[in-house]
């Protein structure tokens, strides 16, 4: 039987749109896109998935703010039992978030222990957490390395199961990025994310062919530099308020 995706999204999409077309020429094998679920009824990656012959019935925005409690806080629980609805309607087996920026709900994750994985543009979960994602990650990383003097200064793009916490989980998929002298976040970003692509692709590929490993690495916070790697990700959450 092949692998159903579901794809999470809350923007543009490229991510998106390059997995689609891995999995419909076969690059990514025993897999077919079952639905695309978006966070808002706005995203890019809504048009670029008509675009790509996702039919109009399996692209379906979830939005978080449709479900408020009476603290107008999420209420985790309905979102989550929106989002499955779906997802168990077209017997999807397995789910990335590509772009995808609200909490994922804890019944989500449960119901796909082994099968729910994120992308994100810098080393986890050191440049992770609430509020860091985009051009916020990339600005933090270049921000980090000046501040430390890093002479073979290079970031990272993962592939990562989802925990319960924002980028806390296994990374599974990583490729570095190197980091040239004058480089803004938005040459770092340019440049990172084809190789982003790519490391999903091929995450999707591993999972399809049973290969899936945990990537091992060193520490890249030495001990002292925690107080720095807070103040740059705080700097850049304050620079880039769009991400």
């Amino acid at each position: 039987m092949k692998e159903k995706l579901a794809i999470f999204i809350s923007g543009g999409g490229t991510t998106m749109a390059e997995i689609i077309k891995a999995c419909q020429s076969q690059e990514v094998p025993n897999t077919e896109i079952a639905c695309i679920i978006s966070s808002k009824a706005d995203a890019g990656g809504i048009e670029k998935a008509r675009k790509l012959y996702i039919p109009d019935k399996d692209i379906i925005v979830v939005d978080p703010k449709n479900f408020r409690n009476d603290q107008g806080k999420t209420d985790q629980d309905a979102f989550g039992n929106a989002i499955l609805k779906e997802l168990k309607q077209r017997e999807v087996s397995i789910v990335t978030q590509n772009g995808w920026l609200p909490m994922t709900p804890e019944n989500v994750i449960d119901f796909f222990p082994n099968s729910i994985f994120n992308q994100h543009p810098g080393p986890v979960p050191e440049f992770g957490g609430k509020g860091m994602y985009g051009l916020r990650v990339h600005a933090a990383v270049l921000y980090f390395n000046k501040e430390t003097n890093q002479k073979n200064p290079w970031t990272e793009v993962i592939g990562q199961r989802v925990d319960k916490e924002y980028d806390k989980g296994i990374v599974i998929k990583s490729a570095r990025v190197e980091i040239l002298p004058n480089d803004t976040a938005d040459d770092l970003q340019q440049r990172a994310l084809p190789i982003e692509h790519r490391v999903q692709i091929e995450m999707l590929k591993d999972y399809a062919t049973g290969n899936v490993k945990e990537v091992k690495r060193g520490i890249i916070i030495l001990p002292g530099q925690e107080k720095i790697l807070e103040r740059v990700k705080l700097e850049a959450i304050s620079l880039y308020p769009q991400g």
